[in-house]
């Protein structure tokens, strides 16, 4: 249909003409509106998606399981955990100043020993968090605080008075059996979170997800 053909139909419909032409203007620019919605909408969607997949190359490497041999995601340890971890070294009989933290994290174990006089050493496979904990002690300048990127079923616990877990209930039997074949007569266990199966402690600090259990070997 021509447009001259078109204008007279509409005439003779005996509508207002300038309505008429309101509304012919409005379905010429739909298909214009309905494109930059569509693209909006693109643009939008692309922005999100971008800004997902940002954060889950930011995250991975601290959400990534930490240790080979168990399933260990990373969990920091909360400020009272932290206090906890200090008062039993507070109270340890053996009089040691060496302290290696297993599966150390963010390495704030490590630090807060660190500050107390303790030649202090964390031990994590996860990169990321040993360069983060390394950051952190150059930062705040504790230089008796070290970390490395190392399995602990490799690591010579002999050098050490303190050792330190934040584990998982499934792994405490295995390294029960590590710690029996390769601790010094006077070291001390501080497991938190979950108890070594099968040994007995000498004292308990804290309850619920902050507990420690002192083992004095």
């Amino acid at each position: 249909m021509t447009m001259e053909n078109k204008n007279t139909q509409n005439l003779n419909c005996g509508c207002d003409p300038y309505l008429l032409s309101l509304v012919e203007t409005s379905q010429e620019q739909q298909p214009v509106a309905k494109i930059s919605n569509r693209s909006t909408g693109l643009l939008l969607a692309s922005i999100t998606g971008g800004a997902a997949i940002a954060l889950s190359v930011v995250c991975f490497p601290f959400v990534a399981p930490a240790l080979r041999r168990v399933v260990l995601p990373y969990v920091p340890a909360s400020t009272q955990q932290v206090e906890n971890v200090m008062k039993a070294l507070s109270k340890s009989s053996t009089g040691g100043k060496k302290l290696i933290d297993l599966g150390s994290g963010d390495g704030r174990i490590v630090l807060a020993a660190g500050q107390r006089g303790f030649q202090s050493h964390g031990v994590e496979l996860n990169t990321v968090l040993v360069l983060y904990s390394k950051l952190a002690a150059w930062r705040q300048r504790i230089k008796n605080a070290t970390f490395s990127r190392q399995d602990l079923f490799k690591v010579d616990y002999t050098k050490y008075n303190n050792i330190v877990i934040f584990g998982v209930e499934e792994m405490m039997p295995e390294l029960e059996a590590l710690f029996e074949k390769s601790l010094t007569s006077s070291s001390q266990v501080i497991a938190c979170r979950f108890p070594l199966p099968n040994w007995k402690p000498s004292h308990i600090i804290g309850e619920g997800i902050d507990t420690v259990w002192v083992y004095e070997v």
